[in-house]
């Protein structure tokens, strides 16, 4: 034999013959390994090896410690014996005293395959492994979780796709957090070893979409001939799982681009029913009726949206709320929905939560993050998901408040915004506004739809149907008749709600 073998890498085996210890240390090595059927036809010297009997264990106390003593006589360290669940207390007893490890074996000649495959024929156990990776590539999942859990099961270990943050998704265990810890993200292949006994060998997952993945085999103990095979039968597996990685990612992308395109839909009928845009939330889910408390999370730089939504709706998932979210111009509009009235108290509860979201989000995004009231029905919704918009807004220029403003917690700002729909305001707006109203009123409409679309010359031309430059220059014609600085927040936000009220 080449190397010694391990106990714990005979335990992680996923093909050892139903292994269990009965007496022995978990860290126990052998040196070699014999199998036969009874200990009479062991060699006379063991070596500090492993002996393996195909006979059962004898029934009686008297033989089961002959057994014990002459498998030790002859130099082995270890026995594995079918049925040795039934050695008595005092037969344990005198194999731990005379240091023989008793394991526990269902199918001895495949203890002893495994033995072999861990000893001397790592391009066995390699190309046993990638065989059933093979056959896992060939079964037709139906997302990347349902992939990972058919490789988990075919190879008999835990698989985890991570990224330097943690473990995004993983089957067939839990990755320990001290393994994730000691995996090197730099090199192509990685073989990872916590102090605990844990062990991974990943490599690095060749995604045009996503970067810095790792995809890892994992498990308790695993020998470097384990890890060295594993390690190829991640680097067979990595292409197909990074093929799920784009189909998934294709598939949510259209998913949030038709759920953004009901959304807005709904927001234009501002609070107007309509049965259509009702059958269409219906359809995802998304009720009308009960209460709502929605928010709204922009970029206060440029931001990848859909990046944003998938971190927004792992966070809103951990909320006790039926909570919904999509992509809505350059940021995030969700909101939670009761069917009960919530308490006041439950109310704070899920401003707090979604708060905490928004601390998370910041970590990796520049945001800013508004929240409306709570508000009922069709067209409450609508109000809690403007006053949210509102709130955003200004929570773009509010580092006191963390970028965090909930809009029942603006005071004078609050106030200024329920002021739009009363009668001092709204002939004060069209005054605001009338140089842009002279002819077709296409610069008012060029700047409400640039307000709406939070200033984002791309997004309102695509809305308007318009060339970009065309949105550009009219944007600057209209700045130049109102006399005003529309990338100041105070007079952008001004505009805005003058927009809203004489287009109305």
């Amino acid at each position: 034999m080449n190397e010694s073998l391990r106990l714990s890498a005979l335990l992680a085996h996923p093909a050892n013959g139903g292994l269990r210890v009965i007496v022995g240390p978990d860290d126990a090595e052998w040196t070699d390994v014999s199998i036969e059927s009874t200990e009479s036809e062991l060699p006379a010297d063991g070596a500090g090896g492993l002996a393996i009997l195909t006979v059962p264990t004898p029934g009686t106390p008297w033989q089961q410690d002959a057994l014990v003593r002459r498998t030790r006589d002859r130099g082995f360290l270890a026995l594995a014996v079918p049925q040795a669940d039934r050695f008595g207390s005092g037969t344990r007893t005198l194999a731990a005293r005379l240091g023989l490890t008793l394991l526990h074996v269902e199918r001895p000649m495949v203890l002893a395959k495994a033995c072999w495959h861990l000893l001397e024929a790592r391009d066995a156990l390699t190309l046993g492994y990638v065989r059933k990776v093979a056959q896992s590539i060939e079964y037709p999942a139906e997302s990347l979780p349902d992939l990972l859990r058919h490789l988990s099961a075919s190879v008999g270990h835990g698989i985890a796709l991570i990224d330097s943050e943690g473990v995004l998704f993983e089957a067939g265990g839990s990755l320990d957090r001290a393994v994730h810890a000691v995996v090197d993200f730099a090199p192509w292949v990685d073989l990872a070893r916590a102090e605990g006994g844990g062990t991974a060998a990943s490599v690095r997952v060749d995604s045009p979409s996503r970067e810095g993945l790792r995809l890892a085999f994992f498990g308790d103990g695993l020998s470097d001939p384990q890890l060295s095979a594993l390690a190829v039968a991640a680097e067979v597996a990595m292409p197909a799982v990074a093929a799920r990685i784009l189909i998934d990612e294709v598939a949510a992308v259209n998913e949030t681009s038709v759920s953004s395109g009901v959304l807005r839909d709904f927001v234009d009928l501002r609070g107007t029913p309509d049965a259509d845009v009702e059958r269409r939330m219906l359809e995802r889910g998304w009720r009308t009726t009960g209460y709502h408390l929605a928010f709204r999370i922009i970029g206060r730089t440029r931001l990848d949206a859909f990046q944003l939504l998938r971190f927004v709706t792992g966070g809103i998932g951990e909320i006790a709320a039926d909570s919904h979210a999509t992509t809505s111009g350059r940021g995030v509009s969700g909101w939670l929905t009761f069917v009960e009235p919530p308490t006041p108290t439950q109310v704070e509860t899920h401003i707090l939560a979604l708060r905490g979201l928004h601390v998370a989000a910041r970590r990796a995004f520049n945001i800013a993050t508004g929240v409306g009231s709570l508000e009922s029905g069709s067209t409450g919704l609508y109000t809690s998901l403007s006053e949210a918009t509102d709130a955003a807004r200004i929570a773009v220029n509010r580092s006191t408040t963390g970028w965090f403003v909930r809009v029942d917690g603006l005071g004078l700002e609050q106030l200024l915004l329920a002021w739009t729909g009363n009668d001092t305001f709204v002939p004060a707006a069209q005054s605001l506004l009338a140089p842009l109203q002279e002819g077709s009123g296409e610069l008012l409409t060029t700047l409400s739809s640039y307000l709406d679309h939070e200033s984002g010359i791309a997004a309102t031309a695509a809305a308007l149907g318009l060339h970009r430059n065309t949105v550009s220059s009219r944007i600057q014609r209209a700045q130049e008749l109102l006399g005003v600085d529309i990338t100041d927040p105070e007079a952008r936000l001004a505009l805005h709600l003058a927009c809203r009220v004489t287009q109305s």
